[in-house]
C-alpha cells in the first residue's frame, strides 16, 4: 500500500474510535487537512481546541492559538504545505461546561497508538512538540528524559529522529510563561534542526 492509502486507512480508524467515553460524540481531527504526509517537520500539540481544530477540522486554525501559530510559522518562512500537525489526543476533551479541558492520562494512553502510527507512517525527520503534554506523550512510544522547562528550544535525538520541545502558542502561555518574541526565537531553532537532519 502507498503512504496515501495507509494514511487514509489510519484516518478512517481514528474516525471510528470510541475508546474515550467523554469524547464519543467528537470526531477525530485527522485528515488531509493536517498537512503534508511527507513533511520536513511534524508538530504535535495537546488536543483539538473547541473553537479551533474541533470546529474547523484544521489543527491550529480558527482560534487565538492558531493565529499565533500561523505568525510563528511565517516568521521562519514555513507554510502548512511543508508541515504536518497532529495532537496527543485526536478528539476535543471538554469540561462539563463545554470549555476546553486537558486530556486525562487514560485518554492520552488510549490515543498513543494513533500517535505512534502517525509518526511511523509519516516518518518526519524533525518533530516539534508544542507544550509539556505532547512532549510527555512521546515517552509512551520511546523513552526520553526531556522536560519543557530544561530543554525548550533545544535539539535532541529521540527514536531515530530529531525532536525540538517548544512551548504551546496559547494566549495563556504567551502572557504567563513564554512571550511571543521568545517563541519566535524558539521557532528559529526548527530551521537548524531541519538543516541538521539533512546532514545526518
Amino acid at each position: 500500500m502507498t503512504r496515501e492509502e495507509l494514511f487514509a486507512e489510519l484516518t478512517a480508524e481514528a474516525a471510528a474510535c470510541m475508546r474515550c467515553e467523554r469524547m464519543r460524540d467528537r470526531l477525530a481531527v485527522l485528515s488531509h487537512l493536517n498537512g503534508s504526509i511527507r513533511p520536513e517537520i511534524m508538530f504535535i500539540a495537546e488536543a483539538p481546541g473547541r473553537n479551533g481544530a474541533d470546529r474547523t477540522r484544521i489543527p491550529f486554525h480558527g482560534d487565538k492559538s492558531g493565529e499565533t501559530f500561523e505568525r510563528l510559522l511565517q516568521s521562519i518562512g514555513l507554510t502548512r504545505a511543508g508541515i504536518f500537525i497532529t495532537n496527543t489526543v485526536l478528539c476535543s476533551p471538554r469540561k462539563p461546561s463545554g470549555a476546553n479541558d486537558k486530556p486525562t492520562r487514560a485518554e492520552i494512553a488510549n490515543c498513543s497508538g494513533f500517535l505512534a502510527r502517525q509518526i511511523e507512517l509519516i516518518d518526519p525527520p524533525v518533530i516539534a512538540t508544542l507544550g509539556a503534554v505532547a512532549l510527555d506523550a512521546l515517552r509512551s512510544i520511546a523513552p526520553h528524559n526531556l522536560t519543557l522547562r530544561e530543554h525548550a528550544a533545544s535539539i535532541a535525538r529521540w527514536n531515530g529522529r530529531l525532536v525540538v520541545p517548544l512551548y504551546h502558542p496559547s494566549p495563556q502561555v504567551i502572557i504567563t510563561v513564554r512571550n511571543a518574541q521568545q517563541q519566535q526565537s524558539d521557532f528559529r531553532i526548527l530551521l537548524q534542526a531541519v538543516e541538521l537532519s539533512k546532514n545526518q
